[in-house]
């Protein structure tokens, strides 16, 4: 049975569950942060996952790519999928740009962290979901 790692449950805000990943949000209103989990057992490894999955994964990728362009078009976008300290397969995506705290170096180990207050996470957590609604290539529950 599938089992969201603990420090990325502490360290996140559940948005919803797509087609194949938990979606969540970094707890860290310095930078537009999402994080895939895809739902399946003993994933450590993009490789780890089926054809058909990693198919849908790009497809959720692509989804949420899009929506962080829409909110920083000219923004740089930052996908990957590191697990040094997280085993568990979980891809980052993130868009940054010249004005962010972190820029040009590496947003982790940032140390100013500056969790997201109640009515903004409510906030973009209902941009994001109206926007999945839009998309046709994700359903979600």
């Amino acid at each position: 049975m599938f089992k969201l790692d603990k420090r990325l449950e502490q360290d996140t805000i559940f948005i919803k569950n797509l087609n194949l990943s938990k979606l969540l949000l970094m707890n860290n209103s310095n930078f537009p942060w999402l994080i895939l989990v895809p739902m399946r057992e003993n994933l450590i490894e993009l490789i780890d996952l089926s054809k058909t999955d990693q198919q849908q994964l790009l497809s959720e990728i692509s989804s949420l790519s899009r929506f962080l362009k829409k909110t920083d078009p000219k923004g740089k976008l930052n996908i990957g999928t590191l697990g040094n300290i997280v085993n568990q397969l979980h891809i980052h995506i993130v868009i940054r740009n010249k004005n962010d705290l972190a820029w040009p170096n590496s947003i982790w180990g940032f140390d100013n962290h500056s969790p997201y207050s109640k009515e903004q996470s409510l906030k973009l957590l209902e941009e994001i979901s109206n926007f999945l609604n839009e998309e046709d290539n994700i359903p979600n529950e």
